[in-house]
């Protein structure tokens, strides 16, 4: 269920909904392409293959399509490390899974994504940014715990360390492939990520 943000102009729509779906994604596609400033929402419409006022059943502007474009952005980040991690014991071997997608979503999305940033820095609230990320943040909450409960980590505040943790990680990300510092090479800067983050868990300064 996609969530609502009234200020967002966004209607209360489920996941399963076709015509929301084609629109969303075509939105990402085209603005990865041309940027959100030449990208019309007849553009959007035409490669969704729906009438332009179908759109507006969903958005009220093409800048109400950010909050909508970050949340499905992370769904699938989400989505994709899940997936790899399913099972899994390890949480070293969970950790470096989530460098690694969020590395690779980055790459992918690169443009959509400083939208998004950029967007919802100046056009929505940090209640909108906390309640798009709120899932991921619980799910990686609860796999902290899980680390310290088998004592592969020391004793953390999960809640702050989760948050701290994925920002630490995209913001790095971003730094590679959006302001482009390229003083590594992509698997150092994966390496040296882990091992900064591994020191930070098993060693207690105090």
């Amino acid at each position: 269920m996609t969530v609502s943000h009234s200020h967002g102009g966004m209607m209360l729509v489920n996941s399963a909904n076709r015509k929301y779906d084609k629109i969303l994604q075509s939105a990402i596609e085209i603005i990865s392409e041309k940027g959100l400033e030449k990208t019309s929402i007849s553009d959007i419409a035409k490669k969704a293959n729906v009438a332009q006022g179908t759109f507006y059943l969903y958005f009220r502007s093409k800048h109400a399509l950010i909050p909508a474009i970050a949340e499905n952005l992370l769904q699938l980040l989400l989505k994709k490390i899940k997936n790899r991690s399913n099972g899994k014991e390890d949480f070293w071997e969970i950790l470096y899974i989530i460098i690694d997608e969020t590395f690779e979503t980055t790459k992918e999305y690169k443009e959509v994504l400083v939208l998004c940033y950029g967007g919802l820095a100046f056009g929505y609230s940090m209640e909108t940014w906390e309640a798009i990320y709120s899932p991921y943040y619980q799910w990686f909450e609860n796999v902290l715990s899980k680390a310290i409960n088998n004592n592969q980590i020391v004793q953390i505040n999960v809640e702050w360390h989760a948050k701290m943790m994925i920002n630490l990680i995209e913001n790095v990300a971003e730094r590679l492939y959006i302001a482009k510092d390229h003083g590594n090479t992509l698997e150092e800067t994966k390496q040296e990520l882990f091992h900064f983050l591994k020191r930070s868990l098993t060693h207690n300064p105090s």
